[in-house]
Parts: structure tokens; sequence; C-alpha cells
């Protein structure tokens, strides 16, 4: 394995943006980023022997600061909504910043998606650390996290989350990088196939949080159990999926089990061939579609812009908006526990 480092950029507060490279056997590369800990790019063969960037990005370092689509990075302290800004722990109740609507999303302005982490190379691996102050974006109590990525001559590709508190404050970290296995200036992923582990999903309201309610999906749009194209169900009126414009829905994995890694799913592509596998710890994903992607993104990597559904997002993460719904899996992370979370990803192609 080699891995390389240099400067990207600098912040207006003059700190280096580093950008890191892990070039396997294969020809195979991953690039990281220490600004939000993120992924800039994937690249690996398909079945021709063809190798291209399969991942969403931007041009410019200066475009990931606060980009609403989170390209690529790592999101924290809480993924997903909390509706209305609101939660309760340990009967104290908090106001977080509302900054999606009427509701908190992805940790608040100054999440871990918009900010510089400490990086190091540590063996064949690259490490990513963080300090959340008490009181940032309204949460309780200080967390210090970690995203640790690891490559092999396998071509599998690996994130771990840890994460430890001062006290208990909730914690749900994940990836949102947005695949697109034909290339990342190709197009939509409509005519991708996805095929997730996953007999449920939550409902949602009209301000996109659960009601808390549970619904089967067989033979609905979000019946993924059997590998099918992404772009048949789309403007399919279940679990209000036109109405969002596209799939931005939770669902939850069959046979969860608290700290064991699980399958999730494959998502393919017929033409090139390329698949990614999924595995993970986390008791569900979000599937994300790019639905209003041509609306705000910057210039892209290879010049252009994207349109809506350019890429799909599969975000291994824990229920959204746990922290008011008990019946659900707790996202709460107590004071000298650890979080860890780890999303595999298999990159194959036939």
């Amino acid at each position: 394995m080699e891995i390389l480092q240099h400067i990207w950029d600098a912040t207006p507060e003059g700190e280096a943006i580093v950008i890191y490279t892990m070039r396997n056997a294969l020809g195979s590369e991953i690039q990281l980023s220490n600004l939000g800990a993120g992924v800039v790019s994937v690249k690996f063969a398909d079945r021709r022997g063809n190798i291209d960037d399969v991942v969403l990005g931007y041009r410019s370092s200066k475009h990931y600061m606060g980009d609403p689509a989170c390209c690529g990075k790592s999101v924290g302290r809480v993924a997903g909504r909390i509706a209305d800004g609101r939660m309760t722990v340990e009967g104290v109740e908090y106001s977080l910043e509302i900054n999606c609507g009427v509701n908190h999303m992805h940790g608040a302005s100054k999440n871990f998606a918009n900010r510089l982490w400490e990086s190091s190379v540590e063996g064949n691996r690259i490490v990513f650390t963080i300090l959340s102050e008490e009181g940032e974006g309204g949460y309780p109590h200080e967390v210090a996290a970690q995203a640790i990525y690891d490559f092999d001559d396998e071509n599998n590709f690996e994130i771990t989350y840890l994460a430890r508190s001062s006290g208990t404050t909730p914690v749900n970290l994940t990836s949102h990088i947005y695949w697109n296995l034909a290339g990342e200036s190709s197009g939509t992923i409509l005519d991708h196939c996805l095929q997730l582990n996953a007999s449920q999903t939550l409902e949602v309201n009209e301000r996109q949080v659960p009601t808390g309610r549970l619904l089967d999906v067989e033979g609905t749009a979000l019946d993924f159990r059997t590998a099918r194209r992404l772009g048949d169900g789309i403007g399919d009126e279940f679990n209000r999926i036109r109405e969002y414009r596209g799939y931005d829905h939770y669902l939850i994995v069959d046979g969860w089990r608290k700290n064991i890694l699980g399958e999730v799913g494959i998502l393919s592509e017929p033409n090139s061939g390329r698949r990614v596998e999924i595995l993970s710890s986390q008791p569900g994903c979000m599937l994300y579609t790019g639905n209003g992607m041509s609306g705000g993104c910057p210039e892209t990597k290879s010049g252009g812009r994207y349109v809506d559904y350019a890429g799909v997002a599969i975000e291994c993460q824990g229920y959204p908006d746990a922290v008011n719904h008990p019946e659900f899996p707790t996202v709460l992370l107590q004071e000298g526990e650890l979080y860890c979370q780890k999303i595999v990803y298999r990159l194959r192609a036939e």
C-alpha cells in the first residue's frame, strides 16, 4: 500500500487542507481530506479494466466548506434530522440549532463535515481526529471523535468511527459518500441497481422526520430485497417518495445485532460491471438519491455541474430522530463508553 500526502489548499485562517492518497497493488486509489474527514475520490477498474472516479466531489477545496450536500464527508455529532431541534437527555430539555427548515440537521452548521480535523498516517491507515466542545450546536458535553480509513490490496475500503464523551449525549456518525459507479461525470444513477437487506422502513411525515411507525416494504417502491433499478420507483407515492422528489428514506437492516458487522446490500451499475458491497455495524441506512443536486452544487471535479440524481448516498447510521423515540435503538453515548461503528465497502467488478 502506497500512501501519499500533499497540501491541497489553506483555510482563511492559514491552516493546511491536506489530501491523502491511498493506492493499492491493483492500481485502485482512495483520496481523503482532513476537511470534514472526507472522501474526495474513489478510483477503481470496471470490467474492461478502465479506471474511473466513482464518487461525487468538487473542483475546489473551498466548495467543500458548508456545502449542503456534505459531499463525501463525515457527518456528526448526529447524522440526520432531529425534529424541531428539541431533545430531552436525562430529564433535561435541549434546544439545538435549527438549520434545515424547522429541524436540526447533521449536527448544526458547525458540524463535523464543516470543520478541519487533525490528521495523520499511522501505518497503512489514515486517522482523523476532532474535538467537539460542550454546547456546540446546543449539545451537552464534550465529544472526542476519530474517523479511521483502511484500504487493502483486495479493494476493501473501511471506515471506523470512534467517539468518547464527557457525559451522556447523542452521537450518530456516518459517511456521506455519493456513488456513481459509471463515473462521477456520467449523468444520473437511475439505471444503477440496488439490493438492500431491509424488510422495513421508517414512516416519515411532511417535515421528513419519523412518526415512530415502522412500515413493511414488501411490494412497495422501497422494496429492494431483490436488486432492482433505482429509477423504477423514484416517483412513487409510497411513504412520500414523490413528495421528496425521490428517495430520502431510512431502511432498517434485517437481523441487525449491536456491534456486529452485517451485510447491508449491494449497489451495482450494469454497463461498467462495477459494484459496491456494503457492510456495517449500524442498524440501518439512509437512502438518498441526490434529489436536489442541480439546485446549488458548486463546480464539480470534472468542471461541470451535477444534475438531480447524479449520485446515490447509502448512509449507514443509527435511526434518525432517535433521541425523541425511546422505542428506537439508542444513539446516546454514556460517559466512559466507547462509540465504535464500522462501514465496509468492497469494490468489485464483474
